[in-house]
């Protein structure tokens, strides 16, 4: 019976840049899930994509002015990453990064789907740079996945949703006029009003006249 032969650890340098087009694949896990609450999730998409490589940058491309700053805070915290926002759509930006530093590493990792990355990842590879695209397959354009060394597939692990917290509604304090309620030393509960009984009278005012007042004269008759 032959031995298998042990295959030897190969030790992976390769340094990696992941570029994120944030309102593609934003919009992509909302088409995908029919939940405007679902985010990537991090943790488990960036280890996958990097497979044992070193990280060098990670920048996420965001239209608009309206980001997160916990989110800001986490990407730094955790990966050194940033985030950049965008005066339009993230394409432009995100591609002038790339020639940028395409010098400096040895592979790109774009995540969109969109097909205006095409030229991108051609003059990328051009470049002897190797470039990966990861998205949600159903969004993703066919001729992105053809140009690029390897496209990595956004799956259900990849992502997740947001339970917005259950709001605890204030509690109604019983107006002067509304019974509030009391236990009882015997735990039972009894409600108490907090205006007069229904019982009670005010100081009585019927039948009052001016007869018999001792400050008042009565008056003669004419005869």
């Amino acid at each position: 019976m032959e031995k298998t032969k042990e295959v030897p650890e190969v030790r992976i340098a390769q340094s990696v840049a992941i570029l994120i087009d944030g309102n593609n694949i934003e919009r992509s896990l909302h088409k995908l899930t029919g939940d405007k609450s679902a985010m990537l999730n991090f943790d488990s998409v960036i280890p996958k994509l990097l497979d044992g490589r070193g990280l060098t940058r990670l920048i996420y491309f965001r239209e608009g002015v309206s980001i997160s700053e916990k989110f800001a805070e986490r990407l730094h915290h955790r990966y050194h990453g940033s985030v950049m926002p965008c005066h339009k759509s993230a394409d432009i930006p995100l591609t002038i990064k790339a020639t940028q530093i395409a010098q400096k590493v040895d592979t790109i990792i774009v995540l969109s789907g969109d097909s205006d990355y095409v030229e991108l990842v051609r003059h990328l590879r051009g470049e002897g740079v190797r470039v990966e695209i990861a998205a949600v397959p159903d969004n993703t354009a066919a001729i992105l996945i053809e140009e690029a060394d390897h496209f990595t597939p956004i799956t259900a692990e990849d992502y997740f949703t947001l339970t917005p917290p259950k709001r605890t509604p204030p509690k109604r304090i019983p107006t002067a006029r509304e019974p509030q309620e009391h236990k009882t030393a015997k735990g039972k509960t009894t409600k108490r009003s907090t205006s007069r009984k229904s019982g009670a009278k005010g100081p009585d005012t019927k039948g009052s006249s001016t007869k018999g007042h001792p400050n008042r004269k009565k008056r003669k008759s004419r005869g």
